[in-house]
């Protein structure tokens, strides 16, 4: 569950993280390994300067890429904020787009729960699915057996989250950050900062409901550090999918206003994360602000990209991924390029799985159960892309487009590891957010 203070963990991970983000660490790679095998000392002195070392490896000479992590460094590479979008968006209302959206995040989150982890790779699930007589998805994951090898349902919550077996939304980290987030937009409004962020972390969420990233940021914040050392202090997780999971709400209180969700979400990601794991968040945060005043999620998406570095290895993988649905490449054509282009970051990492969820957007074809059925399908972080895909997709065609099927089962009641939270009627939660959305709605 990635410990977040041993550092032979930590260190494959970091020898992992300042080679994908160009840095010349190949010298050190063998070194690294056999410290990692050696030590019995999770904390050794030689492990600490390994990872020091890491950390200062120069960069390849050559690098494409610009990647900031700051706001005011990031802001300084997007075009000019075009500011508000003042058309308001037709039917359905803004409560029903936005109760559309909980919804759609919850059902997409339930399907992916069963097939997350736990050797599930795109080609296990579709023999897995196929064999269960449930491929392609167009409903809960069967609990099914047997299992492909070396897979297994998800032994914490298979048993409440497959077909005929959901009676509410089970609890997920995907659905905590965003109930967190509702909780800091009404404690601070909207100036709040990281350090905000992590004192909510400190007050609601156990420590060990935290993962990867949040609980490296977690860790430091127990240990006194402020944010931005929050993000980078022994955080080799620091640009996997942790803050892409904690957008939602910020594009859901801003619509019409991408570049205010984006500034929003870096604010929030900035506590944890850095360079494209920031990007992750303002691209999702971006992309539900305009979901509701643009017609369809191809021009959603083309539009998102103003918000994010366009330099970044993020922003190139989403026009690799829009680029492959304008030439007609089939929904199978376009996973493997996102394979072959992105593979090599692992299933956790921003990167791939950002783009898994925009092509699940773009091949769903405005059909509900295929979007986050293929967001599923696609083998990676299947319960955050489910969630993020179902929650773009209900704020983009509202409450009614999405079938019974997916929204009786979850009782309009969601769990949560949250602090005075556990047992919400998602209705509530869809209302209360609707009170930050003001203009541009038919109400």
């Amino acid at each position: 569950m990635h410990v977040a203070a041993d550092l032979r963990e930590l260190l494959g991970a970091e020898l992992a993280q300042q080679r994908e983000s160009g840095h010349d660490v190949e010298g050190l790679a063998e070194e690294v390994a056999l410290a990692v095998r050696a030590e019995r000392d999770p904390r050794s002195a030689r492990l600490g300067e390994l990872y020091d070392a890491l950390l200062a490896a120069p960069p390849l000479p050559g690098w494409p890429y610009d990647e900031p992590s700051s706001w005011a460094r990031i802001e300084a590479t997007l075009p000019p904020d075009p500011g508000p979008i003042d058309a308001a968006p037709g039917p359905p209302s803004a409560r029903e787009r936005i109760h559309g959206a909980w919804l759609g995040r919850c059902a997409g989150c339930t399907l992916g729960k069963p097939v997350e982890g736990y050797g599930w790779s795109r080609t296990r699930i579709r023999e897995y699915l196929t064999a269960a007589g449930a491929y392609p998805l167009r409903d809960y994951v069967p609990a099914w057996r047997p299992t492909p090898p070396g897979t297994r349902l998800h032994p914490e919550c298979w048993w409440e989250t497959t077909l005929g077996n959901v009676a509410g939304m089970a609890r997920d980290d995907d659905i905590d950050y965003t109930i967190l987030a509702l909780h800091v937009l009404e404690t601070h409004g909207f100036d709040f900062g990281p350090a905000d962020v992590g004192a909510a972390w400190l007050e609601l969420i156990p420590y060990r409901q935290t993962y990867t990233a949040e609980r490296a940021a977690y860790r430091n914040l127990v240990c006194g550090l402020a944010p931005p050392r929050t993000a980078v202090v022994d955080n080799p997780y620091r640009e996997w999918i942790g803050a892409q999971i904690r957008a939602d709400l910020w594009g859901y209180v801003c619509p019409g206003d991408p570049r205010r969700a984006a500034r929003l979400a870096c604010a929030d990601a900035s506590l944890s994360h850095t360079a494209n794991g920031v990007y992750g968040e303002m691209w999702v945060a971006a992309l539900l602000a305009l979901a509701p005043v643009t017609d369809d999620v191809a021009t959603a998406l083309g539009a998102s990209l103003d918000h994010i570095p366009p330099r970044s290895r993020l922003a190139e993988a989403l026009r690799g991924v829009l680029e492959s649905f304008a030439a007609g490449v089939d929904w199978d054509g376009a996973v493997d390029a996102i394979e072959a282009r992105h593979g090599h970051y692992g299933w956790l990492h921003t990167i791939a799985n950002a783009a898994a969820v925009a092509a699940a957007l773009l091949w769903g074809q405005c059909d509900f159960s295929r979007t986050i059925g293929l967001a599923v399908q696609a083998g990676l972080d299947t319960d955050c892309d489910g969630a993020t895909a179902g929650s773009v997709f209900g704020l983009l065609h509202g409450r009614a487009a999405l079938p019974a099927r997916w929204t009786d089962p979850l009782l309009d009641r969601v769990r949560s590891a949250l602090t005075g939270y556990d047992d919400t009627p998602i209705s509530a939660l869809a209302n209360r957010t609707h009170r930050f959305v003001a203009g541009g709605f038919h109400r």
